[in-house]
């Protein structure tokens, strides 16, 4: 989006820090509006510090499509700057420039090129958010080498997923004495240190099992938990916030003002001073990723799927239903609170309270196709946990039974009131669309997105899961879901 109009103004460098004395010393593989609004931001922050120029970003977009060659072309346009425009639930929103992406690359367009800059020892850190789908592991965390892509990598010289890029960049870095870089997830995934760590090995193993044990012994994996609600831009939004900036900005982003990151201290070659801007380093990430996982992610999923068969698309909109209101609050406070081990000093009900409260930020307007989307990889992350505590503890399933019911009639693509919506599930397979399709409605518990939750196995979660399913398929979800709450009292 672009005004050249004249009360729109080009983008200027931040004041904080010297731009010019900055040095990419993080690479970040696939830059998405998280990225941009989180990771980025304490990095800009941390560029106002004295020392601190040799840790910028170099942005690096990984897909070849026609959305990631149109943000490398802005980006590159604008030398890595952006606008990022805040929100509080109440009160004027804030507009900053981000000047912490110092370059970016699109891989697919000169892939030698990024394993150069990769390979170069200035590069201390290479971080990822690639989404929870991306790393590739089965349903007991086992990579999946013959994933297309991946086999392709492994028999390819010139690779085309982050794990080949790592992989060959690390291989470099070995044989010219470079040394090793720090591999960190950004994503929302339970141990995505560990998860990145498997992945990684297992892809390294598969081309090269002596790199793969050098990788091991030098590469270090720390996991952390992120956190700040960050919607999808679309041209009208892009207008918008130019609009509210007066800035000629061609990839704008927003968020909420709530931000967070907790990050375990395991970095092999340095790191900038994220404490000093904000973050939180801990040697447990574990119960921070617990709560953020199973509350708030978990939640979002838990209004999504009914949300959008009842027929609402917008978050805040939909929190004003007091039925998806109530079914929050009663999944929060009754499913996952109670089961959680939350950091000291922690109380989970007063954090389902805040998330409530953030949700209905009226400013943030996100999607609920957007965190609906994917649903397959995310739901076993963020509810398995809290669904087999239910089963194996004998409490009331009936929300999370009505959750996976939600989920598996929202696969049809059809609200309640008859109108159509796009399905973004990669990782559904046609099996499973097969049995969302068969008329015995207890079938979907066997869909590949459940397969180990152990719900299958419990003949009560699987009478109401089918009950439900009946119900939403007669009398739509936004009745099923009334009849549900008074049921349940």
């Amino acid at each position: 989006m672009s005004d050249t109009s004249p009360s729109m103004q080009a983008l200027r460098a931040p004041q904080a820090y010297d731009r010019t004395k900055v040095t990419a010393g993080i690479a970040h593989l696939s830059v998405g509006n998280f990225h941009r609004a989180h990771q980025a931001v304490y990095v800009d922050q941390c560029l106002a510090l004295p020392g601190q120029e040799g840790w910028g970003i170099l942005g690096i977009g990984l897909m070849d499509v026609e959305s990631e060659r149109a943000k490398a072309k802005a980006l590159q346009s604008q030398k890595g700057l952006y606008s990022l425009t805040v929100y509080p639930p109440e009160g004027a929103s804030s507009v900053s420039v981000i000047g912490s992406i110092v370059d970016y690359m699109h891989a697919p367009d000169d892939p030698e090129a990024v394993l150069t800059r990769m390979s170069d020892p200035a590069i201390k850190i290479v971080t990822l958010t690639v989404t929870e789908g991306g790393y590739n592991t089965d349903e007991k965390g086992r990579f999946k080498l013959e994933e297309p892509h991946v086999a392709k990598d492994l028999q390819n010289a010139v690779p085309s997923t982050s794990f080949g890029y790592i992989t060959e960049a690390l291989r470099r870095r070995r044989d010219s004495g470079a040394g090793p870089f720090t591999v960190m997830s950004c994503d929302n995934l339970r141990h995505n240190g560990h998860v990145m760590k498997t992945a990684l090995l297992s892809f390294a193993r598969a081309k090269d099992a002596a790199l793969a044990e050098w990788i091991e012994t030098n590469v270090t994996f720390p996991s952390c938990m992120v956190d700040r609600i960050t919607p999808a831009v679309g041209p009208a939004d892009a207008a918008r916030l130019n609009t509210e900036s007066g800035l000629d900005d061609k990839a704008p982003v927003f968020a909420e003002d709530f931000i967070q990151w907790v990050i375990e201290d395991k970095f092999c070659a340095g790191r900038p001073a994220w404490e000093k801007v904000g973050a939180q380093f801990t040697d447990d990430v574990d119960p921070f990723e617990q709560v953020k996982l199973r509350m708030l992610n978990a939640s979002h999923s838990m209004l999504a799927f009914p949300g959008t068969l009842i027929g609402h698309r917008i978050v805040h909109l939909a929190m004003r239903d007091p039925n998806v209101s109530a079914l929050l609050d009663q999944f929060l406070q009754r499913d996952a609170g109670p089961f959680l081990n939350a950091p000291p000093g922690m109380s989970t009900d007063q954090y389902g309270d805040m998330l409530l409260r953030r949700y209905r930020n009226p400013a943030i307007g996100d999607q609920l196709l957007r965190i609906a989307s994917d649903g397959a990889a995310k739901l076993p992350v963020f509810v398995q946990d809290t669904a087999r505590a239910l089963v194996r503890d004998g409490k009331d399933h009936r929300r999370v039974a009505f959750l996976l019911a939600a989920f598996t009639e929202y696969l049809k693509g059809v609200d309640d009131k008859g109108v159509s919506f796009p399905v973004v599930e990669p990782n559904v397979t046609p099996a499973d669309f097969t049995l969302v399709k068969d008329p015995d409605p207890a079938k979907g518990i066997h869909l590949s997105v459940f397969k180990g939750w152990g719900v299958e196995t419990s003949p009560a979660f699987v009478k109401d899961y089918a009950r439900l399913r009946t119900q939403i398929q007669t009398e739509g979800a936004g009745k099923t879901l009334a009849a549900l709450l008074k049921e349940i009292g």
